[in-house]
């Protein structure tokens, strides 16, 4: 009895321990570096980086002589040559044979110099796609957080929303009972009720979807239990965003991977025309032989022993092999071809990658300021917005005001809410992304 207690313990324990851990609050900078280890994308990039590795190890080690052993036995009858005497025999004859050579390149138009320099580059290459794919994954975990912390704000304009007008039918209700006002305005606010309930949960389901978003990022199983750090954020009406997009550019362009990687692979493609032009060249090996063999006839009494024939068959042989191209079915021609073409392509690759950077930049500068300009609108039509709302609130409580321009003057309210939340926050986000692309951390504590 007192084992079962024991293990029942352990298991509350467990299950409390797995629901703290579910409900653990993630700040933006855990979310990305969680994502970061977690995201398969990564992981596959990974494994095609140590691929790579391979690649370029193969290149090197084909350096190396290649050496090659034999062995043979065979087992005749009737009519056999011995092939030690050269002699016929009628009778049956064993024989071994042993051979180890091998051979080594001496030059072959720097093929596998020029080989093991493009597998260099396009390893290196692959490391930069790695942390370009790392970034993005990155951005979009920060995109998802703020679009959680948006639409919690959101969230929270409704509930105040429904509340005011919760507030109103309980007043409304008191008049109509004291027949101060027609139940037609009860019936109207407890409609707009209705309405704005209706909003609030689909913001909540909104708001439930970015949780989804942010956490199949992370690659969690379920958001259930998952919450954020909601950080104090205050935007600068007077900020400046430093820099111009040509600035910015000049920064990332000399940082951003993306650039790296194209840049690396334009080398591995000048390497790999270099490969290809070298197939023109006479090629120079050197080679060595050793071999020997061991006969034995059955009815021949006196034959050598295995180790003195071993012995006195060996032969060893070292020369030099010239390989000099000549007509191959213009396959040389054509891998030249093919590589300039490469090159050419890679040329292009490097370029769009520069524009498509440029533009991402110059779109993110536009969009946050943009956003600032928006921001601080937002706020002035905030305050009168406000104010306006007061004032009808005050003349809708002794009937100057119908339900309809009381609701409209509430609706006016969350929707200047609504839009400079939205501004904040992509404002926010643009310049983050702007900060990253000169190589500043995604920190919403900055």
């Amino acid at each position: 009895m007192k084992k079962i207690l024991i293990l029942i313990f352990t298991c509350l324990l467990s299950s409390q321990g797995l629901i703290f851990s579910q409900q653990k609050v993630w700040s933006l900078e855990e979310c990305i570096k969680y994502a970061i280890e977690n995201n398969i994308q990564i992981k596959q990039q990974a494994i095609q980086t140590e691929v790579q590795n391979n690649s370029l190890d193969l290149a090197k080690l084909i350096l190396l002589p290649n050496v090659n052993g034999q062995a043979s036995y065979s087992y005749s009858f009737g009519r056999a040559l011995d092939q030690n005497t050269y002699q016929f025999f009628n009778q049956t004859l064993q024989s071994d044979y042993f051979y180890l050579g091998g051979s080594m390149p001496v030059f072959n138009g720097l093929q596998y110099y020029n080989a093991i320099q493009k597998n260099k580059y396009l390893v290196l290459a692959s490391q930069q796609d790695l942390q370009d794919i790392s970034d993005n994954v990155a951005l979009n975990v920060a995109l998802a957080y703020l679009q959680i912390l948006l639409n919690k704000e959101l969230v929270t304009a409704n509930e105040n929303q429904l509340n005011i007008t919760l507030q109103q039918i309980e007043k409304t209700r008191k008049l109509v009972v004291a027949g101060s006002v027609a139940k037609g305005n009860l019936l109207e606010i407890e409609a707009q009720a209705a309405q704005e309930e209706l909003s609030l949960i689909t913001q909540k389901n909104l708001l439930e979807t970015s949780f989804l978003t942010l956490t199949q990022f992370l690659e969690l199983k379920t958001p259930s239990g998952f919450e954020v750090v909601v950080p104090e954020i205050n935007v600068d009406t007077n900020a400046v965003i430093s820099g111009n997009i040509d600035d910015i550019y000049a920064i990332a362009e000399k940082n951003r991977p993306e650039i790296k990687s194209s840049e690396l692979k334009l080398t591995a493609s000048e390497y790999g025309l270099k490969m290809a032009k070298g197939g023109r060249s006479p090629i120079v090996s050197l080679n060595y032989s050793l071999n020997s063999r061991y006969t034995y006839l059955t009815n021949q009494p006196g034959i050598e022993s295995f180790n003195n024939q071993i012995k006195n068959n060996k032969n060893e042989g070292v020369g030099l092999t010239l390989n000099i191209p000549i007509l191959n079915g213009w396959q040389v021609n054509k891998n030249i071809s093919n590589s300039k073409l490469n090159v050419e392509s890679s040329k292009y690759a490097l370029e769009g990658t520069q524009k498509q950077l440029y533009k991402n930049i110059q779109q993110a500068y536009t969009d946050a300021v943009a956003a600032l300009k928006k921001y601080n609108v937002s706020l002035k039509a905030i305050a009168s917005t406000e104010e306006s709302f007061r004032y009808t609130e005050q003349k809708f409580n002794v009937g100057m005001v119908t339900p309809v321009d009381y609701n409209a003057a509430k609706t006016q309210l969350l929707k200047s809410q609504s839009d400079m939340a939205q501004a904040k926050y992509e404002f926010i986000f643009k310049t983050k992304v702007l900060d990253f692309y000169k190589g500043i951390p995604l920190n919403l504590n900055q």
